[in-house]
């Protein structure tokens, strides 16, 4: 599975999704860490990933766009969750 990690994640949940044998990239390694929504939604679409992010705007911005991919996962309740569990949570629940 291929994932980009948006920013305002850690870049350790992309360290945990490669160590588990996924593409993964968080979007301070491309130098996208201020690149607008709409820019990191396209970005994932392009590379055929997942965005990965907690930031709901993805979802309307998706909706809007009536566009069917990318996939978007939505983390929620960051309070006390370190990138590990998240990647935990993420490997447990396949997407297609």
């Amino acid at each position: 599975m291929k994932f980009l990690i948006d920013n305002n994640l850690s870049p350790l949940l992309a360290d945990a999704l490669k160590a588990a044998g996924h593409d993964a990239v968080h979007v301070r390694d491309l130098g996208m860490q201020a690149a607008p929504d709409e820019t990191v939604l396209e970005r994932a679409h392009a590379g055929e990933q997942v965005l990965i992010s907690a930031d709901t705007d993805f979802g309307g911005l998706l909706s809007r766009s009536r566009a069917s991919s990318p996939s978007v996962i939505l983390i929620r309740r960051l309070a006390g969750r370190r990138a590990a569990e998240q990647a935990t949570i993420i490997l447990a629940n396949p997407t297609r």
